[in-house]
């Protein structure tokens, strides 16, 4: 049993210094409480188990003595991932692969995995010597499966019961121990549910995916319909037909105009809105494909072409122009409401360039190191202490005129939302500014998210910005007496209220800020204006746009699909399995994902279908509220209804039973509309087919981006063998070639060579192209590699590898600097290189110029510039490097895609080094981590 007095100076315990002393005192009262109660082996010891180490080591920062705090490192069991895993008595059973044994009420095998056994071993030992046990792991769903999988697996003899908060601070801390309870069966039963059947979809979808389409690859509950929404969006784009429309743009001058003494604005922009009486059509009036609308508002409209535009300015070119009317109204803006884990996703994405799994990530460490509150919500609810504190803090900072007499509430508006949950928030009774943050070592990014939610916090309990809004017409006679009516719009905020500390981004690039002010100039009905500016100006509709990050999570959201807290995880398996990839912020969907979607449709169709995913939400909703039970509900996604309804609802198991019917060729192919040209899924990727002609398509070319033309493009490209001539020095013919991995040339052996003959090969250069290539340079070319001599009784040779030249002596190398210096390094030359350190990382190569250079990291500070490096461009800050991937062009990356490469790299995890079969000896498991007492040992 590790000792319970203060022998190390952990962070926890510099943190436990710090609090206030009636929060410790209610916890060592507790814990005083807890300690007499318990019978055992007389310790008074309480085992506290949480998810991770750090958590474990700030809670333990607050507990005074008698608490061991120890982590489970996340999940401790869960259905076994390889055959490997699986118990021996159970290998035999028909349902051991699928981990659900669907004929036994679809009874769930748990394994313990073979990473998290010594850390369970370590949790027995711990609770052998503990009179009580409390399970303190998160208070969401996935927390309370957490922790009923620790009760299913330690089976612990001493009283036992859940522990739970949702901010990690003394106060809370103190109240979740004098008010623990039991482990949540409904939420148990939910999340055995929701994992049985992602199991189940998962386990027996994708081998269909692997037979059809692709190995390796992957279908899920959520995963698969998300994916669906982003081909969704392509085939828009690709449907899409744009239309041309213009109107008319003018600038008007009241009398004032001119004058140094007038303060107020004397000009304005306006755009023409009707002739007439006939509104002039805007984008709005168009169908995807370019037709004007024939329904609705849009029946009756005046679709003007460029032409018809310019002559109508032309006819007003000497008009008389006045105000027709002035409609003013008061303008009132409402805070938004706190965050939670999906706005909190979107507004990081926007404002802070970060990806939502990077942005959970930088939350995760906030809360487990007690700054905020759980980042996994869908609430939106403020607790009486959090309303408090950000209304002191508004008016502390703002004054006191910023804060509303009383305070603001809100509602989530998320269906089945936990309203018992607290929004994202500063954690404690008061909160602590960004400034006062400072000292506690926080990353940038850290610190950044942060300020977001306090900003955000303190902004939901200011007033509202008030002002007003007008609505301006300006109307004049054209030389063929019709009657153009032009229009304008202005704001002017009179009172900023709570926008003095938080404005909220959107999506649209084009969208004014809610801070951002049109002031038109004092103008009243009548007043004649000047023209300064009259043109037409031409539009085209556009596509819509491509999802990001930030809007897919709001369209799960709103369609109601998935839990908020897996939108993370989700958008990072549909970008890790090559379904979607990014083009700067967009998520742009592979040919890939078009096949299997276009498989999931055709023959698993209620399964990617968006209202069906959603009422299985609502379905786990009611299994957790105890309104539904999980078997009956299984049984039937499983087995399929019986009766009436077992032709429309035939279950998965029938579903996978024969997939005899699924042409693989046909699922995987997509004609070009207007061409004979068809797009293929192949086993190494896309690529064009004509007339039995194929060729690869540029992995990063988005679908909408591959039009007939681009085709033609690519399959005019040359990709037959081409004939060289002959090598005088052995008389084989020579020929270049377009390879999978780019162009090359070779030798054509006769027909009688044997068959253990080899033809010598070699790449192109990058100077090189096959179009141009000749003999001559083929020839060089398979001189390589070129024997230099020897050093140190080793063979010098200069070769051109896939990460470009260089010079080998036996197994040591040198980068070359030049592909010119294959064919003219000597042997003395070699010998210099070699004589140096050999480089290592990213630096190796000789120093080059940057292929750009961008703005500052916000993370770190410094510039961020794109290089080229062995293994491709790859952007960095001088400190962190992170390759461009697919879909990033060095030309078009922006600061904030760059920025977001290097957040996640900052927090991927470290390459698995391959392990070795040497047998060490067991380690000792490392001690819990004992709560401070807070009294010195003598």
């Amino acid at each position: 049993m590790p000792a319970r007095t203060p022998t190390a100076k952990t962070k926890a315990a510099a943190t436990a210094s710090k609090v206030k002393s009636g929060a410790t005192t209610k916890a060592k009262a507790a814990a005083t409480k807890g300690t007499a109660a318990s019978k055992g082996n007389g310790h008074g010891t309480k085992l506290v188990i949480v998810e991770s180490p750090s958590k474990a080591r700030t809670i333990a920062g607050y507990l005074g003595q008698g608490y061991v705090v120890e982590s489970s490192v996340g999940h401790i069991r869960d259905m076994p991932d390889s055959a490997a895993e699986i118990p021996a008595k159970y290998r035999g059973e028909p349902w051991a692969r699928l981990g659900v044994n669907v004929d036994d009420n679809f009874q769930a095998l748990y394994v313990v995995h073979s990473d998290k056994r010594q850390q369970v071993a370590k949790l027995k030992s711990l609770l052998k010597d503990a009179d009580e046990l409390l399970l303190a792991t998160d208070e969401d769903r996935e927390g309370e499966a957490i922790a009923w999988h620790l009760l299913e697996e330690l089976k612990p003899t001493v009283p036992t019961s859940r522990m739970v908060f949702h901010e990690i601070t003394p106060e809370a801390i103190a109240r979740a121990i004098a008010s623990p309870r039991q482990v949540d069966d409904g939420l148990v039963d939910a999340y055995q549910a929701r994992r049985v059947l992602d199991r189940l979809y998962g386990y027996e979808v994708s081998p269909v995916l692997w037979k059809k389409v692709m190995p390796k690859l992957s279908a899920g509950r959520v995963q698969s319909v998300a994916t669906r929404l982003v081909v969704d969006r392509e085939r828009e784009r690709i449907a899409f037909r744009p239309a041309a429309y213009s109107d008319l743009e003018a600038e008007f001058a009241t009398k004032d105009h001119g004058k140094p003494e007038v303060t107020d604005p004397t000009s304005f922009t306006a755009n023409l809105v009707s002739v007439d009486g006939k509104r002039v059509a805007q984008g709005r009036d168009f169908t995807s494909v370019g037709e004007l609308r024939t329904t609705g508002q849009s029946a009756d409209v005046l679709h003007l072409d460029a032409a018809a535009a310019a002559a109508l300015a032309e006819r007003l070119e000497h008009a008389a122009f006045a105000v027709s009317s002035v409609e003013r109204k008061p303008y009132r803006r409402s805070p938004y409401a706190p965050f939670r884990t999906t706005t909190l996703q979107q507004e990081a994405s926007r404002k802070l360039g970060f990806s939502a799994k990077h942005t959970m990530s930088v939350a995760q460490r906030l809360y487990e190191n007690g700054h905020i509150t759980y980042m996994r919500t869908d609430s939106v609810t403020l607790s009486q202490t959090a309303i408090s504190a950000a209304r002191k803090q508004a008016a502390e900072l703002y004054g006191a005129s910023y804060v509303p007499d009383a305070p603001r509430t809100y509602a989530s508006k998320v269906k089945n939302a936990q309203e018992a949950h607290e929004a994202i928030r500063p954690a404690g009774d008061s909160f602590r500014t960004p400034a006062q943050l400072a000292s506690d070592r926080l990353s940038s990014d850290e610190r950044r998210l942060y300020e977001l939610i306090w900003q955000r916090t303190v902004a939901s309990q200011m007033k509202d910005a008030t002002g007003e809004s007008v609505s301006v017409r300006v109307t004049g006679t054209s030389t063929a007496g019709e009657r153009a009516e032009f229009g304008a719009t202005g704001k002017v905020i009179s009172f900023y209220g709570f926008l003095k500390a938080y404005v909220e981004s959107t999506d649209d690039q084009t969208a004014d800020r809610d801070d951002q002010e049109h002031r038109l100039p004092p103008l009243a009905e009548a007043d004649p204006l000047d023209v300064l500016r009259l043109a037409p100006a031409e539009h085209s509709t556009r596509a819509p746009a491509r999802y990001t990050e930030a809007s897919l999570v709001k369209e799960l959201e709103d369609r109601e699909i998935g839990r908020p807290s897996t939108y993370a995880t989700i958008l990072g398996t549909i970008l890790d399995r090559g379904y979607v990839f990014k083009k700067g912020t967009a998520l742009v969907p592979s040919f890939l994902a078009f096949a299997v979607i276009t498989l999931m449709e055709r023959h698993f169709g209620q399964l990617v279908d968006y209202e069906f995913t959603a009422r299985m939400e609502d379905v786990l909703d009611e299994i957790a509220r105890g309104e539904a039970e999980r078997v009956p509900w299984l049984r039937r996604f499983y087995f399929g209804a019986e009766g009436d309804g077992a032709a429309d609802d035939p279950g998965l198991k029938l579903l996978v039973g024969d997939i005899s019917d699924i042409d693989a060729r046909d699922v995987s192919s997509f004609p070009l509309a207007g061409s004979d040209i068809v797009v293929r899924v192949g086993r190494y990727g896309p690529y064009l087919e004509r007339d039995g002609r194929r060729v690869n398509v540029p992995e990063d070319l988005a679908p909408d981006e591959l039009t007939v033309e681009k085709a033609e493009e690519l399959l005019n490209q040359p990709n037959d063998d081409v004939v060289l001539g002959t090598d005088p020095g052995t008389g084989l013919t020579v020929l270049a070639k377009a390879g999978r991995f780019g162009p090359y040339v070779t030798e054509q052996l006769p027909d009688d060579a044997p068959a253990s003959a080899k033809p010598r090969t070699a790449s192109l250069l990058k100077s090189m192209a096959l179009d141009t290539v000749t003999l001559d340079d083929a020839l060089k070319l398979l001189t390589l590699p070129r024997l230099l001599g020897e050093l140190d009784g080793e063979p010098v040779t200069a070769q051109n590898g896939r990460y470009g030249p260089y010079v080998k002596k036996g197994t040591d190398s040198r980068s070359l600097e030049s592909e010119e210096q294959l064919f003219t390094l000597t042997l003395a030359e070699a010998k210099e290189l070699f004589a140096q350190p050999k480089p290592r990382g990213r630096g190796a190569r000789a120093a080059t110029p940057p292929l750009r250079e961008l703005g500052a990291d916000p993370a770190s500070g410094k510039p961020m510039v794109i290089k080229d490096g062995r293994f491709g461009p790859y952007v960095t800050d001088g400190e962190t490097n992170a390759s461009l991937r697919k879909g990033d062009e060095v030309a078009s990356i922006t600061d904030q895609r760059a920025a977001e490469l290097l957040a996640d790299r900052r927090i991927a995890p470290p390459a698995t080094r391959r392990r070795t079969t040497t047998t060490r000896k067991k380690a000792a498991p490392k001690a819990a981590t004992p709560a401070r007492s807070g009294v010195k040992k003598s």
